[in-house]
């Protein structure tokens, strides 16, 4: 018998199980397989998707590119390999309208995923058995023959080999958010709540009309004000001028900061169809690599010029189509793809002949810090400009991601994902460019600009604002733990007069993976036993993530070698690996997020004296 542990119970571990059933299912092999899948809170959709949360906590991908089947449903019934989309599995359990566009509550992608796992249990062949565990994972050590887990309430688990999909971490708290943590022990009326899922947050513990700092304004932003707002009563209605909030009394005064001093932006309505696959011109791994020669990849010279062509060809494509039709746009898209993509320059030779050669390209830093280095003379200045950028934002993502063009361009990021992971992953950028230009300037102004809410979020913080329940205080936001007040204090050094006492400061971020930081009695346990380790480039930059091999994506232990009876996939092997907080999308393809699964899956139920050596420590 081959016994395998899934340990996570989200989406990327229900998607290597129905791999493994439909693989099981295929070969007809009568070997026994047993399968443990384990989740602390809620087997099946995990923690964040969990299906007792409330529905204000929203998707920010639309139900129709999403799917958990790996592929679609045909003429028997729902089974791993052949099932609904999740849109298509909304309309039948609410019919009447198409939700092929809609945004879903998290809980419902919850009950889509349990959905899927009963399906499994339903198709399993007679070989395979599969058990539900409730538990946490405390321990994992290696003993002749396989691994022994460890689980809270004391219980162990025999296994052969295990994948761990654990998700995101809680790494303990260092620098100032440490002192902001410790600050709330001074006083009775303050707390510290700090960063991860607005649902595990204890936010019902802040009081009605005290004052909330917010650290962020990203995609937790919203999800935090949701609950303090609407989930304390408070109402969005539609009214001639817009959308109005009334406000229940229950909510608390929220104060909001970040760095930009901007909300994240709102995703275009969507105008792409389910099966929408971008083919790109000038961002290719053959083009990237060919102008790089021999050199070692460098993001900022041999990718970013090409990933900016790419939205601009959009960007530019969209504003003809805006300007002087359908036909003129189809024409200069036409030439531009006939000139093969080899050089970026030809895309500003083709522009300035269709009458574009004064339209300035999409600048990542102008989109993500709106306000720069601006200073402003008081609260209503600043409010002034920041509304003016709302309703800015608001009509841009209204008009939709084809005929919005600073939407069309940003949106094409996402479709560009998977060719920065085949150019960067393990370790394919030089350390510094892999630092300096991947982790610390893409990532964080591609996700703000194109992984952004439902553009109801930003219609909603229009309303708040409007109704004097959130303030933002500007750019550069600080967050000060003001002794001789007693109080926090959330100033903008942008913003004269900005500054603002309150209670309580919520982190609204999910924070970064840090293995070597991490909580997690499993994490802990994994490097002190040595069976993984961090990815450190060129000994001095500490990615945080997990180190593992390409396909099947062992981790490499604290000697170097990869650990063949583990696998990891998803968010703890960020770094090593790019943008992996992602569902399953399709539903028509394939991503590499079912690839991995399926490359999981497969070496799994290979025979034990069939998995030799394959994958190999990471070049840095």
């Amino acid at each position: 018998m081959t016994t395998i542990a899934v340990v996570g119970g989200g989406p990327r571990a229900m998607s290597v199980l129905e791999r493994l059933a439909a693989r099981a299912s295929e070969s007809g092999s009568v070997e026994p397989v047993e399968i443990h899948l384990i989740d602390s809170v809620q087997v099946g959709c995990g923690q964040v998707w969990r299906t007792d949360q409330p529905d204000w906590f929203l998707m920010n991908t639309v139900a129709g590119e999403i799917t958990a089947f790996s592929g679609p449903p045909d003429a028997g019934p729902a089974r791993p390999g052949a099932g609904p989309s999740f849109a298509q599995w909304w309309n039948l359990t609410e019919p009447g309208h198409d939700h092929v566009n809609d945004y879903a509550p998290r809980a419902l992608y919850g009950r889509y995923l349990l959905f899927l796992l009963d399906r499994i249990e339903r198709s399993l062949p007679s070989s395979v058995t599969l058990h539900r565990v409730v538990a946490t994972v405390t321990d994992l050590r290696k003993e002749e023959g396989g691994y022994r887990l460890t689980l809270d309430g004391g219980g162990e688990l025999h296994v052969d080999r295990a994948v761990l999909v654990t998700g995101h971490a809680r790494p303990r708290l260092s620098g100032q958010l440490r002192e902001l943590q410790g600050f709330a022990r001074t006083g009775p009326n303050l707390r510290f709540i700090p960063g991860g899922s607005a649902a595990d947050m204890p936010l019902s513990d802040i009081p009605a009309r005290g004052g909330v700092g917010l650290i962020g304004m990203g995609l937790t932003f919203y999800d935090v004000v949701a609950a303090l707002t609407v989930g304390r009563g408070g109402r969005f209605t539609e009214s001639p001028d817009g959308l109005v909030y009334t406000a229940s009394g229950h909510e608390p005064f929220l104060v909001a900061g970040s760095r930009s001093g901007f909300p994240q932006p709102g995703r275009g309505r969507n105008q792409k169809p389910s099966g929408f696959a971008y083919r790109p011109v000038f961002f290719t791994e053959e083009l990237v690599r060919a102008s790089a020669g021999a050199e070692r990849l460098d993001f900022h010279r041999h990718l970013l010029p090409r990933v900016m062509a790419e939205v601009d060809f959009t960007y530019f494509t969209a504003v003809l189509r805006e300007r002087s039709g359908t036909t003129v746009a189809e024409e200069f898209a036409a030439r531009v793809r006939a000139g093969g993509g080899a050089s970026v320059s030809g895309l500003a030779r083709c522009a300035a002949a269709f009458g574009l050669g004064d339209l300035p390209s999409l600048d990542f830093d102008a989109l993500a810090l709106p306000f720069g280095g601006r200073t402003f003379a008081d609260r209503a200045a600043f409010e002034k400009e920041l509304l003016a950028a709302l309703d800015a934002d608001v009509r841009e993502a209204e008009r939709g991601n084809v005929d919005s063009p600073v939407k069309a361009g940003l949106d094409i990021l996402r479709s560009l994902r998977w060719i920065i992971r085949e150019l960067t992953d393990f370790g394919g950028l030089s350390p510094a460019s892999h630092r300096d230009g991947l982790v610390e300037w893409y990532s964080p102004r591609s996700a703000f600009l194109a992984a952004g809410p439902p553009l109801v979020r930003l219609r909603e913080t229009r309303a708040l604002i409007d109704a004097g329940v959130l303030r933002v205080v500007g750019p550069r936001a600080q967050y000060v733990a003001d002794a001789a007040a007693g109080a926090y204090k959330v100033v903008s050094p942008q913003v004269h007069g900005s500054s603002e006492a309150v209670d309580t400061i919520v982190d609204a971020r999910v924070s970064a993976p840090d293995v070597g930081a991490d909580t997690s009695p499993l994490s802990r346990a994994l490097l002190r036993r040595g069976l993984w380790r961090e990815f450190v480039r060129d000994g001095e930059f500490r990615t945080g993530g997990v180190e593992v091999t390409r396909s099947p994506f062992h981790p490499l232990r604290s000697d170097g070698q990869p650990e063949r009876g583990l696998y990891v996939l998803g968010i703890p092997t960020e770094f090593s690996r790019f943008f992996t907080q992602v569902v399953a999308t399709g539903p028509t393809a394939w991503s590499e997020f079912m690839r991995d699964a399926d490359d999981v899956a497969s070496h799994m139920l290979r025979p034990a004296e069939l998995n030799v050596p394959q994958g190999t420590a990471i070049g840095v």
